[in-house]
């Protein structure tokens, strides 16, 4: 009794999972804490693993039966369990457990049969049964008794009918659906004057070892008259009806004849004392035409198959009784709804899970049979996911199919679908909702790659200069950000480490003041990683442009006094004509553009009558000849400024000197244009000028063509202390002033920039053929910045 076995064991390998499928026997009212197996063992699970991978049985009915133990795989009674009252009238009792284990997911399905042991003796709906037979009953008549029930099955229930020893009487067993009807058989005519009343003991056996059985008392009444017995047309009827027949619907209509006259053949109808109350409740009974009709609800699902023992009795003083069974079968009819239930695991699902991830488990039924009870589930609209069947039927897992992007679609709203394939057709939904959750799989984006920053120069250090931005798709950690700047070897060009970035928000400030006379473009790059596992990030380059401000004042080059200061003296002779080049004040602003276009005025000059000052070139001129009454020295102040927003300037100071011509000659260069004296006096005056004249031109002349041959820088003049000044000459502008044609020549500039006239460029003074006098003085003047 306290002993089972695996019936079988059936191992398969589906998609990512294990399926399999166990079979035990257990007897019933079993104790409580009985084994009934040891799953694990028997799966071929590791023991040590149970309860990490929750070893459990899926809620399911009479799961409680039993209970799994997580420490070593057991499965053992969890209640007492009543085979009758959990499977009456089936004849095998199974249990079907499922069992779960996760990482990786396996389901297996159990099946527990109990086990019938005879705990029940046959019982009679009565104590006592009371026959009347009458005295000439003809020998080998059968009268129907009572039959003895046994709720237990196969070789437990009722095999075989006793009667107590007797002359006159004996049984005789008929099997009808499964169940022995004992018939009581006159072996001996009965004589009412002899005995009237006889006394019987019916004994009902079970089959079990040992076996119970049950007793009936039977008491027959022998009676005079009413020769003929009704007589039903059949001894069993058979009948077809569907389940869900409204009430008052005709089942079938007995017919049952007596060959007697009067109320000998009148026959009533009536149902036996052995019938269920169910049948009762279901069906009612015409007693005087025999029609049976629906009085209740017929569900297949309830009953499958009705039993109704009846019998037919006629009027007569001593009446008569014949005895007759009907069978009712229900027909299934498609009126169940499939049902689906759903086993969650997981309602988040990873967007890089592989293909064929389990989400869920769905198990579907239906109460109805055969093709009402055939099931076809599917899923509506075109989502990644599928339902894969398992080997047990109506049972699918809900697996992924394809790939998934949260970003693109971060939850899915899936619609179950369970078909039966009866007629009509009936239906269930099931909605489920399917998160997707992140993965780091987005690099950070800026948006556009490179930036371009225009800095104005001489920001304040510490100060933001800009911001960089980038975006991430991904979510929480996976799109925090942090930002820094890739630092170069620390050499004097990286410009990077005077750069400083909030990790948080990308702000980026500068750790000093930038001069566009001393930096002009500069590179740098940014990169913003997230805070995923492992972590991604993207770079930006970020082009810096200093842009110019007005910050520089103009320097004079010319002239400049051994102490520094902008102060020269120029001996001019007493007798030079008007448009003499007394000198020129040179300067030079290191900003650019309009910030750096010089012009030149008179500030403080003693006699205006006398001298002019080109505001371009800053030549100063005479606009007159010298008279005898003109001052000995004159003193003149200029001011040059640049053209910026807030102008900057410097002064100058020249003293001009007016001495005798001879003292002239000898004390500066040739500087302006002389005109032939037209007095014969001065003859040998002019031939001494011409002549030297003549041989500072051819000088001049070799001077030029030196200077393009070897390209130069080194220059010095009576105007230009001995200082050299490195440059390019890459850009040329030329204009007119006065009788002057100027080039402006300067040092390569940046894209954007121009050389406008006045500006530190280069300046290249061209003689011009043109003059008056037939003096021709090339003076060549190279300015280049320090």
């Amino acid at each position: 009794m306290n002993r089972w076995w695996v019936t079988g064991i059936l191992l398969l390998c589906f998609e990512e999972r294990i399926l399999a499928q166990l079979r035990y026997t257990v007897p019933e009212e079993v104790q409580v804490g009985s084994t009934v197996g040891n799953v694990a063992k028997d799966l071929g699970l590791d023991t040590s693993t149970l309860s990490d991978r929750r070893f459990r049985i899926v809620s399911g009915p009479n799961h409680a039966l039993f209970e799994l133990n997580q420490n070593n795989g057991v499965l053992y009674v969890g209640k007492i369990m009543d085979r009758e009252e959990l499977c009456d009238g089936t004849k095998v009792c199974l249990i079907n457990l499922k069992i779960v284990v996760e990482n990786p997911l396996e389901i297996h399905y159990v099946g527990v049969e109990i086990m019938d042991v005879n705990d029940h003796s046959p019982t009679f709906p009565e104590n006592e049964q009371r026959l009347e037979i009458a005295e000439h009953a003809p020998t080998g008549t059968r009268f129907q008794i009572h039959a003895a029930r046994d709720p237990d099955i196969g070789t437990h229930s009722v095999r075989l009918y006793k009667l107590h020893p007797t002359d006159f009487f004996d049984t005789e067993v008929r099997d009808s659906e499964g169940d022995k009807i004992p018939f009581l058989v006159l072996k001996k005519p009965l004589d009412r004057e002899q005995k009237a009343r006889h006394r019987l003991v019916l004994t009902a056996i079970d089959g079990g070892s040992p076996s119970k059985s049950g007793t009936l008392n039977l008491t027959i009444t022998v009676l005079d008259a009413n020769d003929n017995r009704p007589v039903f047309s059949s001894d069993t009827y058979s009948v077809s009806l569907d389940e869900n027949v409204p009430i008052g619907t005709l089942v079938i209509q007995l017919n049952a004849t007596d060959l007697d006259e009067g109320l000998n053949s009148e026959i009533e109808y009536t149902f036996g004392k052995t019938q269920k109350k169910k049948v009762q409740e279901t069906f009612e009974l015409d007693t005087v035409t025999g029609e049976i009709r629906v009085k209740g609800y017929v569900d297949f699902e309830d009953t499958e198959i009705y039993r109704l023992d009846l019998q037919a009795s006629d009027k007569g003083q001593l009446p008569w009784t014949a005895e007759s069974r009907v069978v009712i079968k229900i027909k299934d009819v498609n009126d169940n709804k499939p049902e689906i239930e759903v086993t969650s695991l997981s309602n988040v699902v990873l967007e890089d899970s592989k293909s064929g991830t389990v989400i869920s488990l769905i198990s579907v039924t239906d109460r109805d049979s055969g093709v009402n009870g055939k099931v076809i589930c599917k899923i509506l609209g075109n989502v990644p996911f599928d339902l894969t069947p398992s080997i047990e039927e109506n049972m699918y897992s809900l697996v992924t199919k394809g790939r998934l992007d949260r970003e693109t679609v971060s939850q899915y709203d899936i619609t179950i679908t369970a078909n039966d394939c009866g007629e009509p057709s009936l239906s269930s939904v099931k909605n489920l909702r399917v998160q997707v959750s992140d993965v780091n799989d987005n690099r950070p984006i800026f948006s556009q790659n490179p930036f371009e920053l225009y800095l104005v120069e001489n920001n304040a250090p510490g100060a933001s200069i800009f911001s960089v931005t980038a975006v991430d798709h991904d979510l929480n950690e996976n799109a925090a950000l942090t930002y820094h700047i890739v630092r170069g070897d620390g050499s004097r060009g990286d410009m990077a480490s005077f750069l400083n970035v909030n990790s948080e928000n990308g702000q980026i400030s500068a750790l000093k003041s930038f001069d566009f006379e001393t930096l002009k473009t500069f590179q740098f790059h940014v990169v913003a990683s997230d805070s995923g596992t492992p972590s991604l990030s993207s770079n930006v380059t970020v082009d810096v442009f200093i842009l110019d401000q007005n910050d520089n004042a103009p320097v004079i080059l010319y002239p400049v006094s051994s102490n520094g200061s902008a102060e020269g003296v120029e001996e001019i002779p007493r007798n030079v004509n008007a448009g003499y080049v007394v000198t020129k004040v040179r300067a030079y602003d290191a900003d650019i553009g309009y910030n750096g276009w010089l012009l030149f005025s008179l500030q403080e000059v003693t006699e205006h009558s006398l001298f002019t000052l080109d505001r371009y070139t800053g030549q100063i001129k005479t606009l007159r000849p010298f008279t005898e009454t003109d001052e000995a020295e004159h003193k003149l102040v200029i001011l040059v400024k640049d053209n910026g927003n807030v102008s900057l300037s410097a002064t100058a100071t020249v003293i001009v000197k007016v001495v005798e011509p001879k003292e002239a000659f000898a004390a500066s260069d040739v500087k302006s244009s002389t005109k032939a004296d037209e007095d014969t006096n001065v003859t040998f005056y002019l031939m001494i000028t011409l002549g030297s004249v003549s041989a500072l031109f051819l000088i001049s002349i070799i001077v030029l063509i030196a200077m393009q041959c070897s390209k130069t820088t080194e220059y010095t003049s009576k105007y230009l202390p001995e200082t050299n000044y490195d440059g390019t000459l890459c850009h040329s502008i030329q204009y007119r002033s006065g009788d002057k044609r100027y080039m402006l020549v300067g040092p390569r500039m940046s894209i954007g920039s121009t050389i406008v006239p006045g500006s530190h460029a280069n300046t290249l003074v061209l003689p011009d053929r043109r003059g008056t006098s037939g003096e021709v003085r090339p003076c060549f003047h190279f300015d280049f910045p320090t």
